[in-house]
């Protein structure tokens, strides 16, 4: 008997068919859904060569019409498509129109077949009616008239004009009304310079006077006459109203240093989340330019960062006001070669959304799946806004000059309102009229805030800081307090077995509280000043690399132990036993990042609360380099500029032990020279009270940032530096040291005055010299420099001759240039004042342990030398 029957095998035969059909069509479908962007119809100038795919051609799959008759395939179900030219049509209107989908960085199939059914699927919105049309055209007449209306007024203006792709402000209104959707009432948003001060009038509602002002040499306003930043700098608060609801807008300042406000928008963000735990996490947005997304390496920084635990904002929604050039270099998109400056948004896995900035509803829908992918997987998302710059980098600008042809091409391009004026109203003059009547009113309302009583400009409020916060913890924390910590930080969990270093810590610990007289290492008093705040309601985070151990072992915030039984690592974190239910407790390592992860923290200062201490510690203090624009332009300068109040702490390890140039130093003199008008403070304890009653005073009574030079030896190695318990108890920070072991008042003819660790090799010297006339003074904050505490010291000695000035580090690395004025101005008269330092290098501390030996024995020499 035969295995089939000629009918069977007919069945068989054409199911194979079918299967064969439907396995063309899916190979079709799937090269538009992973190649269709690259050639799309994003480029409103039409000056980009669309490159030939053959993976986008029919017969490259074998595709022919009997396959679209023959395949049951369920994309077809509904269209009526009957031939591969209806399929191709179809597809390329779906995946190579205004808006295309780049879903070659999404790893995540969950997440692709999402956003791919979204693209695929009808838009509620995609057919706006023609009030909401009329809406769309007044928005964006607002966006052209407010750039005409500075042209025209101010010529001479430098405004980095929106021109070219006006419809970013629809973008931003729909993520506005998307967060209303979804009920949030915050959205975070930072931007570079192109298109702000257009965003701050018709998106923030901030008066258009306050931005001439800037520009008009007649009159001006408060906020502009005591402005020390330019207005395409400035940030702003305001309120929206939706059909759903009121939003909060948060934009932020920035400087020219266009990407680093990324990280900070983040960290603001995730500072607002931890000090509104009861409200809906906000939003966050950030607008880039193309250039400087792909060219700016605090971008990939903060992409992989935010990816990163403790440091997660729920995702963000990434827009790139594409202009197609950076300054006057080229920056074109490049089908061609996957040339696209949203390549690096790949390493984060995100989509990205292409859109022709002259297709308003496009940009509308982008918006939409944007925000609403965001919302569904808590995860970045990029909009490519592709428009063109129609003046040059600034307006003054003669662009033609390095790009003739494209500027050709522009100066003939009508602009979007014209075009969608057409287009919206096909075939009548309603649209033209229409667009004539919003543009006069729009121009109408920016000239006549010039002439009315143009309010304050609404810059960007933080939470202050109050000088003395009444708090529980304000008070040394007695004996008693300690001792319960101690008992409650080191019971461990059952079964946990730590390793043999964390079971000698633990009895150092017990030792330290056993008696008042006895020592407390930098560790203990350090752990200790975290448990008397967080037991008070005081939030305490802690970020940077090692920091949950300390590159040093100074820190052991987080205790490790193996579960062989369960074969997993387990955590203990000590703290954790003593915080208060409101206090939050973070000890965070943060990736290999110092730019982003410092601007990230300096961010979540300025919206954390009032009382919460923020730490950022560098795994070595010269690695704080990575990070000098954040130090620059935000936490040195942002209250003088923006009124940004921030007490971050920043640890910079330091001190030179002959471990070379690249392990040894924080800047010091760098950073005092970024002091003036109490803007930060300084300080270099080299006792473990003096850091117990510095971190506690930091969270207590600080409003501007801290940054510590914490002497890398001492941190664990020097006995001396351990202070006895009562210091702790009794004590509060000194930012000058007196000298209990010194001669008496009467006998001193010189006084030595240091920072830091070598304070213990001068007392060294001290005794070895048999010293009776020299008094020893460590300084403790270097700014604001303790100069009538000082000069009242100096004045206790009635023999005084000399004031030395020592400093382990060279004459340009330390202190000295910067505090010889305020020693200067508190010596009393006929008193000498010299300094003692190393040689000067081109590279820095020396790396042979001989040499380094050899130099500190002749610096402390020097000294004695001189009576």
């Amino acid at each position: 008997m035969p295995l089939h029957s000629p009918s069977s095998l007919g069945q068989t035969s054409s199911t194979a068919r079918q299967a064969l059909a439907h396995a063309r069509i899916q190979s079709f479908i799937d090269a538009y859904r992973n190649e269709g962007y690259r050639i799309a119809d994003i480029d409103p100038l039409g000056t980009i060569s669309v490159p030939d795919i053959a993976a986008l051609l029919p017969q490259t799959h074998g595709l022919e019409d009997e396959d679209i008759a023959l395949a049951q395939h369920r994309f077809l179900d509904g269209l009526g498509l009957t031939n591969v030219k209806e399929l191709t049509h179809h597809l390329s209107r779906l995946f190579c129109g205004p808006l295309a989908l780049d879903c070659s960085g999404v790893r995540d199939e969950p997440r692709r077949q999402w956003l791919l059914a979204r693209l695929a699927a009808r838009d509620p919105g995609a057919e706006p009616q023609a009030q909401e049309r009329a809406a769309i055209l007044a928005r964006l007449a607002a966006a052209e008239q407010w750039e005409n209306y500075l042209q025209q007024d101010y010529p001479q203006a430098k405004r980095f004009s929106l021109e070219g792709c006006e419809s970013l402000l629809l973008l931003m209104d729909t993520l506005v009304e998307r967060c209303s959707f979804y009920q949030l009432d915050k959205l975070f948003f930072a931007m570079p310079h192109r298109g702000r001060l257009n965003l701050l009038v018709n998106l923030m509602q901030m008066p258009a006077a306050e931005i001439v002002a800037y520009f008009d040499a007649s009159k001006t306003t408060p906020a502009a006459a005591s402005a020390v930043d330019l207005p395409y700098h400035l940030g702003a608060e305001a309120v929206r109203h939706t059909a759903l609801g009121q939003v909060g807008l948060f934009l932020a300042h920035n400087p020219s240093h266009l990407e680093s406000a990324y990280p900070v928008l983040l960290g603001m963000a995730r500072g607002y989340r931890a000090s509104h735990p009861k409200a809906a996490p906000p939003a966050s947005v950030v607008i880039h330019g193309d250039a400087a997304f792909c060219g700016q390496g605090v971008v990939m920084e903060s992409l992989k960062l935010a990816q990163h635990p403790g440091y997660d904002v729920g995702g963000t929604v990434h827009v790139i006001v594409n202009n197609q050039i950076g300054f006057t270099t080229p920056n074109p998109l490049d089908p061609e070669n996957h040339g696209y400056c949203t390549d690096i948004a790949r390493i984060v896995g995100a989509p990205v959304l292409h859109v022709n900035a002259d297709q308003p509803e496009a940009v509308l829908r982008a918006a939409r799946i944007a925000f609403d992918y965001r919302m569904q997987f808590h995860a970045d998302v990029v909009i490519d806004l592709v428009g063109y710059r129609r003046w040059g980098h600034a307006e003054q600008d003669t662009a033609t000059v390095t790009q003739p042809l494209l500027h050709g091409f522009i100066d003939k391009h009508p602009s979007v309102t014209r075009l969608y004026a057409q287009s919206g109203w096909p075939g009548s003059d309603a649209g033209a009229a229409l667009l004539a009547t919003s543009s006069q009113q729009a121009l109408t309302a920016f000239r006549g805030s010039r002439t009315g009583h143009a309010g304050v400009a609404a810059a960007s409020s933080t939470p202050q800081r109050a000088q003395d916060k009444a708090s529980e913890a304000a008070a040394a924390p007695s004996l008693n307090q300690m001792r319960q910590w101690v008992e409650r930080m080191t019971r461990l969990p059952a079964g946990f077995e730590p390793h043999p270093a964390i079971v000698k810590l633990i009895a150092q610990w017990q030792h330290s509280v056993a008696a008042p007289e006895h020592p407390c290492s930098w560790n203990f008093a350090e752990n200790m000043a975290y448990a008397s705040l967080l037991s008070a309601g005081h939030g305490v985070r802690i970020s940077g690399m090692d920091v949950q151990r300390g590159t040093f072992m100074q820190r052991h915030a987080v205790w490790h132990a193996v579960d062989e039984a369960q074969a997993q690592q387990r955590s203990f974190l000590p703290l954790r036993e003593v915080a208060a239910p409101r206090a939050s407790l973070e000890v965070i390592n943060s990736p290999l990042s110092e730019e982003a992860v410092v601007g990230f923290e300096y961010g979540f200062s300025v919206q954390a609360r009032p009382d919460a201490l923020t730490i950022w510690e560098a795994q070595f203090g010269d690695f704080v380099n990575g990070a000098q624009i954040m130090i620059d332009q935000y936490i040195t300068s942002g209250r003088g500029k923006w009124g940004y109040a921030s007490a971050l702490t920043m640890l910079l390890p330091h001190g030179y032990e002959g471990v070379g140039p690249e392990h040894s130093t924080g800047y010091l003199s760098r950073m005092l020279l970024l002091c003036a008008g109490q803007n930060i403070r300084v300080a270099y304890p080299s006792s473990s009270a003096q850091w117990f009653h510095l971190l506690r005073d930091q969270a207590l009574h600080a409003d501007r940032p801290l940054v510590v030079f914490t002497p890398k030896s001492v941190l664990h190695g020097e006995p001396r530096a351990s202070s006895p318990l009562s210091d702790l108890l009794e004590q509060g920070f000194q930012p000058l040291l007196g000298d209990p072991e010194g001669p008496q008042a009467s006998a001193v003819r010189r006084v030595v005055l240091c920072s830091g660790k070598v304070r213990y090799d001068l007392a060294d010297a001290r005794a070895s010299a048999q010293d009776q006339e020299t008094a020893l003074l460590p300084v403790e904050q270097l700014y604001p420099f303790p100069t009538a505490q000082l000069g009242e010291v100096l004045r206790s000695y009635p023999q005084l001759q000399e004031v030395v000035w020592v400093q382990e580090e060279e004459r340009n690395q330390g202190a000295w240039l910067c505090v010889r004025d305020a020693i200067e101005a508190a010596l009393p008269e006929t008193v000498r004042l010299r300094a003692v330092y190393r040689p000067d290098t081109a590279s820095g501390p020396t790396a042979s342990k001989a040499s380094h030996y050899a130099q500190q024995a002749s610096l402390v020499q020097a000294v004695f030398a001189q009576g």
